[in-house]
């Protein structure tokens, strides 16, 4: 395991924690709109602060993409689930909110897991998976699609869409994990165009999670599907722990994931105007 992809997750982890926060801010300005509607990134392509949201987007996803390419999926989406540690703290320093001390420990917890998780995980290339992987992965991502778009109003609206969004990205971390090698193969694999069309839709549906509730409800609700989908499609992938770590593995993955879902109880009170 090297350390540049450890750095480049949880520099990957780092971008998205920030992203969120601005995202929900563009979100919360933007009129509402039915689900999977376009004109909500028209709409929210006009604020400058989702502008940025969505350059440090970008950039997160080049550092995920890389970290994928030698580390196991059940680390990499276990330190990016760690984002949500890194809004609810940003949260305190920018935006004057507080965190009690169950969300400190929360946060600890978050930490410790990915500890945990960074000693127990072994490197090693991505195996290709079944022939008709690209194929099952396009059938989730029309699937998460038509789901999201039943969804529109009901009462927990949005923790039912931050699951949907949380399986979308789930779906392009493991693409991302496939991708070919840098050349012309890249822009012409199946798997390539499934990434993309995975990361359209699950980014629709998270930003309509966040207009249906807080980012912090929207957010916890997507590091659920978005943790758990990859970790166990890495199965499939060649994903190992090192020699009698299961349990170390286990442990920090779990603690990892609690920590996360507990700081999604958690309101930042981002401001609308």
């Amino acid at each position: 395991m090297t350390l540049l992809a450890v750095l480049c997750a949880l520099g990957a982890m780092t971008l998205f924690g920030i992203a969120a926060v601005l995202q929900g801010i563009a979100t919360a300005r933007a009129q509402d709109v039915a689900v999977l509607d376009p004109r909500l990134l028209l709409r929210l392509a006009r604020q400058p602060v989702f502008l940025v949201a969505l350059v440090l987007n970008g950039l997160g996803f080049l550092l995920h993409v890389a970290a994928l390419q030698t580390l196991p999926l059940f680390l990499v989406q276990a330190v990016i689930a760690g984002s949500v540690a890194v809004t609810a703290v940003l949260s305190v320093r920018v935006l004057r909110s507080r965190l009690a001390p169950r969300q400190w420990g929360a946060v600890a917890m978050v930490v410790f897991g990915l500890v945990l998780l960074g000693v127990s995980a072994q490197s090693g290339e991505a195996e290709s998976g079944p022939d008709g992987l690209p194929l099952v992965l396009l059938g989730v991502v029309l699937g998460i699609a038509a789901l999201a778009a039943a969804v529109r109003r009901l009462s927990y609206g949005a923790v039912l869409l931050g699951l949907l969004a949380g399986a979308g990205f789930g779906v392009v971390a493991v693409a991302a994990r496939l991708l070919p090698d840098l050349g012309p193969e890249l822009l012409t694999s199946p798997i390539t165009a499934v990434l993309v069309l995975a990361g359209t839709v699950a980014f629709l549906v998270y930003s309509a999670a966040m207009q249906r509730g807080s980012v912090t409800t929207a957010t916890a609700a997507m590091v659920v599907t978005q943790t758990v989908v990859p970790a166990a499609a890495g199965l499939l992938l060649g994903d190992r722990v090192r020699p009698g770590s299961v349990p170390v593995a286990l442990l920090g993955f779990a603690l990892a994931l609690a920590g996360a879902l507990g700081l999604g109880r958690f309101e930042q009170g981002l401001p609308v105007v």
